[in-house]
């Protein structure tokens, strides 16, 4: 059994909050490597004119730890 690290980000789409989701996990992957999960802390999103602009996701990424796995900022 390893360690897991967590990073903690805000997905943005103008299309869903699953895509919210997809955004943020996504570009985690784009700087470590090794995701195992993610949890959906919040949910919010801006609205203009009773129209929905823009869906938001608060999240926590969980990927194994190494030496390895960062390979850059998010």
């Amino acid at each position: 059994m390893g360690v897991v690290k967590v990073l903690e980000l805000v997905g943005e789409s103008q299309k869903s909050f699953e895509d919210a989701v997809h955004q943020a996990v996504n570009r985690a992957g784009e700087v470590v490597d090794g995701i195992t999960g993610v949890e959906i802390i919040n949910m919010t999103a801006d609205v203009s004119g009773n129209q929905i602009e823009e869906y938001k996701a608060n999240v926590k990424v969980a990927y194994m730890a190494g030496d390895d796995r960062l390979r850059g900022d998010v």
